[in-house]
């Protein structure tokens, strides 16, 4: 697996990623988090997709030249209170559903933490989907991180969950 800098160039090749966790999400019946239907096509999550590939923090995960996942870090999300110390966020993270079991999305947050630690932030943070079972939590736990705060955007449950750099300096 190799980790590279993103750009516009990725853009379509994100929203195909975000289309395929769609599918996947759907199929189970699971569309609390990002809905039913496909990100290529809505101008609001291209536009979004856009501004994360023009920023420095979009990273894109290749297996075999294959766009596998795509992470962007920087500032909090909007609807989300910063942190008391200085923080890197997780703005994104997405999975093409057909590099599934290949632990892209750890590769992706191991490359986060790292970036995190350059970057001289104490802390690395990210938000969620928290509804349903809140597998998507226990997913980002499994992962090292620890709930920090739950929140709503709307009806949306979100769930803030943070992971000290201490012991990465």
């Amino acid at each position: 697996m190799k980790i590279r800098t993103g750009g516009p160039q990725d853009v379509a090749a994100v929203l195909r990623m975000f289309d395929s966790a769609v599918a996947w999400l759907s199929a189970q019946g699971r569309t609390g988090q990002w809905g039913s239907e496909p990100f290529t096509g809505d101008p609001k999550r291209t536009a979004q997709v856009e501004g994360w590939a023009e920023s420095d923090g979009m990273r894109i995960a290749e297996i075999d030249g294959s766009p596998a996942g795509c992470v962007t870090v920087g500032p909090p999300n909007a609807y989300v209170p910063a942190a008391p110390v200085p923080e890197l966020y997780v703005q994104a993270l997405v999975i093409d559903q057909a590099f599934a079991g290949h632990k892209v999305g750890r590769a992706l947050l191991d490359w986060s933490l790292e970036e995190a630690v350059r970057r001289g932030a104490q802390v690395l943070r990210v938000d969620c989907y928290a509804g349903d079972d809140e597998r998507l939590v226990g997913y980002y736990e499994s992962c090292g991180f620890t709930r920090e705060a739950p929140f709503a955007v709307g009806q949306w449950p979100g769930m803030i969950l943070q992971r000290s750099l201490s012991a990465l300096r």
